[in-house]
């Protein structure tokens, strides 16, 4: 199992490359940032900052969105990153939440998102793509490569993972969850003629290594807001009881009553009451060392291939070394 550490690009940005420096010293072989544009500081800018630091850390966004910036930018930007530092990029990719929200625009549709994906990844490889209806080619771009791994959540867009994606990015770590949709992605890769175990399946939540377990969950629980939000969509577009997605992860939001993207991904983000400690302990890895180890032991046998932090919180560095001292070893042997 690889480890990836994730961060919102709060300044000073200095503050981000040396958490990453630290986590690839623990043992952490990714390095992801929310990639939003208005609520935080670029991120592309900051990737170059983070590879000419590190070694090996591979970096990207988790995730950015088709609308956010032209296709050819997105793919140029990874690919002159890849050629000043190797290939160390991977694009982590879904339809778009707060950085198209806060900006007034609504998150992408999925055919967009699937035209995206393909386009993305020929032109950071240097093949020819279409955008918006005209052929393109980057033609300086000779050794370039670009895995995509997209976000998801409903049964339409799992099914797009499966059929496009070279990973797939599940923003929750309750097993239950992750075993129904791990399924769904693996047998729409299976249907449209892809080896289903070379996607990638990568889980991302909050850990929080510490014994105060109500403290931890306070310091987590903007999490079930954030996927809150995607679950709301999801609600809208199928229904409460469609069947179509699994009521263990609709249920919750009922008493949900809005939320103000001022307080995105932070602990004490007011608009997360309504998200009760169950679900932040489903969701979420929180507790000693040893708590952390079991259940990455149960989604490693899932089939999960990496564990991203979400380290939103008042324990980042404490919970990056406990990670290389006590849980990367034993999941990694």
């Amino acid at each position: 199992m690889d480890f990836g550490l994730v961060l919102q690009t709060d300044p000073p940005a200095s503050a981000v490359v040396e958490l990453m420096r630290r986590a690839e010293r623990n043992g952490f072989g990714y390095g992801w940032t929310f990639d939003s544009a208005v609520l935080w500081q670029e991120p592309f800018v900051i990737y170059s900052q983070i590879l000419a630091r590190t070694e090996r850390l591979i970096v990207g966004p988790m995730v950015t969105n088709p609308g956010t910036r032209t296709w050819e930018v997105t793919a140029s930007t990874f690919a002159t990153l890849n050629e000043m530092y190797g290939n160390r990029t991977v694009c982590g990719i879904g339809r778009g939440d707060s950085a198209l929200r806060v900006a007034g625009r609504r998150p992408n549709t999925l055919a967009r998102l699937e035209d995206a994906i393909d386009a993305i990844r020929d032109l950071a490889e240097g093949r020819e793509a279409v955008v918006d209806g005209s052929p393109m080619r980057i033609p300086w771009i000779e050794d370039s490569r670009l895995p995509v791994w997209m976000a998801a959540y409903g049964p339409k867009a799992l099914a797009l993972a499966g059929r496009k994606a070279d990973g797939f990015i599940l923003q929750l770590a309750d097993p239950f969850l992750t075993e129904w949709m791990v399924k769904a992605v693996r047998s729409a890769a299976a249907e449209a003629g892809r080896d289903p175990d070379a996607v990638t399946i990568c889980v991302a939540a909050p850990a929080y290594v510490g014994d105060d377990l109500d403290h931890a969950r306070e310091q987590c629980r903007w999490f079930g807001g954030m996927v809150g939000n995607h679950v709301a969509d999801l609600v809208g577009r199928y229904g409460e009881h469609s069947g179509a997605v699994p009521e263990s992860l609709t249920a919750y939001i009922k008493e949900r009553q809005g939320y103000d993207y001022a307080h995105h991904g932070r602990a004490g983000n007011p608009d997360t009451a309504f998200v009760p400690d169950e679900i932040v302990d489903r969701f979420c890895l929180l507790g000693p060392a040893e708590a952390h180890i079991e259940k990455l032991e149960r989604l490693r046998e899932l089939g999960v291939g990496q564990f991203a932090v979400y380290a939103m919180h008042d324990a980042k560095e404490r919970t990056l070394d406990a990670y290389g001292e006590r849980v990367i070893p034993a999941l990694t042997g």
